[in-house]
């Protein structure tokens, strides 16, 4: 399910308010990374050239704090949304299954989509998307920034900035069919232990109970195995795209490292390059790194739009 997609965006028309003020933080965030590049900069060249560092020192605390604030207000906000969100999403959940021609569900389903899908949405509104806000600007400041600096380093970047993505996508793709068989199977798990409770009394009569355990036994250790698969993929996507993402710092500094010995660029602008190299391709990484965590959520979202728009039984 991507972010546009329209179901998802009719789950989260009660949390307007607080999404709005998560974008408008991950905007002003990226801004004060920039300036927080720049001040940085001037602060190490004025201790370096003997020069007053006073006016620097404030305009670093200044962005620090103001970078803590933001930071703190839109982590508030996104909590707030998924709380909205989760509330909403259960109250019609609830609804529609207790309506006349409600969808027919499993019991054992529903109770895993009212309880542990609708709160495994939350790591999805609360880091997922503001991170895909902050890749969605951050980067092309960055390299804006560093383009007014210095061309060749840009150009670098430019080069280079695709592939944390591309390898993103490739994984995040494998991500999501571990995650989606990974649901299925708590479902599967969830929908037969209700199954057997309810029948307790007539299994244990039957003399039945003992096979039922070993058959939950195989159902979990097969959703045991899917969470681990599912894990693996996550770590290797992530050391795959940090391994891109400082391959492709390195070149940037040794680039500018070489430069700044011959003499063809100044300290001021190879510290600013240096700074903001890394910032341009932390984004992606997170997004990648939050994708992940997320995946389950993506997947209960789509299970909840499932029984949410299923046409009422006749």
């Amino acid at each position: 399910m991507r972010p546009t997609d329209p179901r998802l965006l009719r789950r989260l028309g009660p949390a307007r308010l607080p999404l709005a003020v998560v974008l408008a933080c991950g905007g002003v965030g990226a801004l004060l990374v920039i300036a927080q590049a720049f001040a940085v900069t001037g602060l190490v060249v004025a201790a370096v050239e003997g020069a007053g560092a006073g006016s620097w020192v404030l305009a670093t605390v200044a962005v620090l704090a103001g970078r803590g604030l933001v930071g703190w207000v839109g982590d508030v906000a996104a909590a707030r949304s998924a709380a909205l969100v989760g509330s909403d999403v259960r109250r019609h959940l609830v609804a529609r299954l207790l309506a006349p021609g409600g969808p027919d569900v499993a019991q054992g389903r529903l109770s895993l989509l009212v309880t542990r899908g609708v709160s495994a949405t939350e790591p999805y509104l609360t880091r997922y998307l503001p991170a895909l806000v902050l890749a969605a600007v951050l980067p092309l400041l960055t390299v804006a920034a560093i383009a007014t600096q210095d061309v060749l380093s840009a150009g670098i970047v430019v080069a280079t900035l695709p592939l944390v993505p591309v390898f993103g996508i490739l994984v995040g793709l494998a991500t999501r069919d571990r995650a989606d068989a990974q649901w299925r199977a708590l479902s599967s798990l969830s929908g037969h232990f209700l199954d057997v409770v309810r029948g307790l009394p007539t299994l244990v009569g039957f003399r039945r109970a003992q096979a039922q355990s070993s058959t939950i036994r195989r159902i979990t250790d097969d959703y045991r195995r899917r969470s681990m698969g599912t894990l693996r993929v996550a770590f290797a996507s992530s050391a795959v795209l940090e391994l891109v993402a400082t391959l492709s710092v390195a070149l940037v500094a040794v680039t500018v490292g070489l430069r700044l010995a011959e003499g063809g660029l100044d300290l001021r602008t190879a510290l600013v390059v240096l700074l903001l190299a890394p910032e341009a391709y932390w984004p992606l990484r997170r997004v990648g790194a939050e994708f992940h965590a997320a995946a389950e959520g993506v997947a209960a979202f789509e299970q909840l739009s499932e029984v949410l728009d299923a046409p009422a039984a006749v």
